[in-house]
């Protein structure tokens, strides 16, 4: 009778135990996770308890939700900006125009000009032309005119091919009647001692001697006129034809002295006027 009576005492406390419980835990608290989901913590919060701000967070008081701040990183270099922000040029750096190909005109390539200009372009009267020249003088004969800066090749029926040439500066004039005694293609140069020690004076100091080329000054070809240091010769310096610059020599483009040599024999006559 007793047993029974401490069974049924102990069924009504676990009874009245589970009924507590439940009581208790009917409304249960919200389960509020941090803002920072690295958090290795979960906060229970009930009523009004407010959590403790994590590093890098503050929280407003006056609301029960969370505000956070976070932390400004380290400015890293980015290569790419997206096409919604706006990148910011820095004050070290300009922004580079817009080609033609981007403000949609037709794109032109640029010409290339070389450090030093270099004159190349001679007076349209000093190119090799067909002229009318009446003389008595007989076909292959050749008459230059240093005051007008021609040179003239006698031709049949009263035709003459006439070229452009340079002739002697200043004090070196000089006007005779010769012959052609040798030829010459891309001749060697030997300049005389008297140029050598005038230029030198000049501050321009010569070689001694120079092997035939496209830098010598006698260019391509050369016909030498008697036993005189004077020559019928290309040049180096096209731009020079049509002007006095030489030391007497008769200088021409390489093109038209090469032409002239073609047509030209040892032995022909040369006329200087």
């Amino acid at each position: 009778m007793k047993k029974m009576l401490l069974i049924t005492a102990g069924l009504m406390a676990a009874l009245s135990s589970i009924a507590q419980a439940n009581d208790r835990y009917r409304e249960r608290p919200p389960v509020v996770v941090s803002p920072d989901l690295t958090a290795p913590w979960i906060m229970q919060l009930g009523g009004q308890v407010r959590p403790a701000a994590a590093p890098g967070y503050r929280v407003q008081p006056t609301r029960p939700q969370v505000i956070y701040q976070q932390q400004a990183a380290p400015a890293r270099r980015t290569l790419f900006a997206p096409r919604t922000q706006s990148t910011q040029i820095r004050p070290t750096q300009q922004a580079e125009p817009a080609r033609p190909a981007q403000r949609g005109l037709p794109v032109q390539s640029a010409s290339v000009r070389a450090n030093t200009p270099i004159k190349s372009q001679i007076e349209p009267q000093f190119l090799p032309q067909m002229v009318s020249y009446q003389t008595e003088h007989a076909p292959g004969t050749i008459i230059i005119d240093t005051n007008n800066r021609f040179l003239y090749l006698v031709m049949e029926n009263g035709q003459a091919k006439r070229y452009g040439v340079g002739v002697g500066k200043p004090g070196f004039e000089w006007a005779g009647t010769h012959k052609v005694t040798r030829k010459a293609e891309w001749p060697s140069w030997h300049p005389p001692k008297e140029m050598i020690a005038r230029e030198a004076a000049k501050g321009h100091f010569l070689p001694a001697s120079m092997e035939g080329g496209p830098e010598n000054p006698l260019g391509a070809r050369a016909m030498y006129l008697g036993s005189t240091l004077y020559r019928i010769h290309g040049t180096n310096a096209p731009w020079t034809i049509g002007s006095a610059v030489s030391s007497g020599c008769i200088r021409m483009r390489n093109e038209d002295v090469t032409d002239l040599y073609e047509r030209v024999n040892v032995g022909a006559k040369v006329i200087v006027i």
